[in-house]
């Protein structure tokens, strides 16, 4: 299987971060392909609804996305791993998610899916807006949701090597 990892957080060792990076070892130990794309330190434009790209063809910038483009089409499976900031996915990978606009048409194919989020407070009623833009994002693309690690209570970096979440993602990719 082929794996697409998309990350948001600027922290190269924060908590999201870690997930991802135990996702991928549980996802390459069982024989997948996997590549990674950390939005936080590439350069993505944000997407300017300029429409010349028509859903499905070159888009006016020449950036960091291209590696998304080139690695999503074939992609058996989309990781999107994110801290939340003020209850939403974090800034740097909602513009990659903006910009799967420009290949709209290329994506609408079965796929599965996954979700790790990290975030400080312990409110599971705060999650709900990010699992409810996953959910709408995965109907909408017609991809299968194919595992969840929603790891609350984690703000300072590091802390979610005290929990129980590295191990379940380790888990999750391993199963996938």
């Amino acid at each position: 299987m082929k794996i697409l990892i998309l990350t948001g957080s600027p922290r190269k060792n924060g908590n999201s971060n870690t997930l991802a990076d135990e996702f991928a070892k549980g996802a390459k130990e069982a024989g997948h392909e996997v590549v990674r794309f950390d939005a936080a330190f590439k350069k993505v434009h944000p997407c300017i609804a300029c429409d010349h790209c028509g859903m499905d063809g070159p888009c006016v910038f020449d950036d960091d996305f291209e590696f998304v483009r080139k690695h999503i089409v074939d992609a058996d499976c989309v990781v999107f791993a994110s801290p939340m900031y003020y209850f939403g996915l974090s800034a740097q990978l909602k513009l990659v998610i903006d910009r799967f606009y420009a290949i709209n048409g290329k994506i609408h194919r079965p796929k599965k899916a996954v979700l790790l989020m990290t975030y400080a407070n312990t409110a599971a009623s705060e999650a709900v807006p990010i699992k409810s833009h996953y959910d709408v994002l995965l109907k909408y693309l017609g991809w299968k949701d194919a595992g969840r690690v929603i790891a609350p209570g984690v703000w300072p970096v590091g802390a979610i090597k005290e929990t129980r979440y590295p191990k379940d993602v380790y888990n999750l990719g391993k199963s996938i």
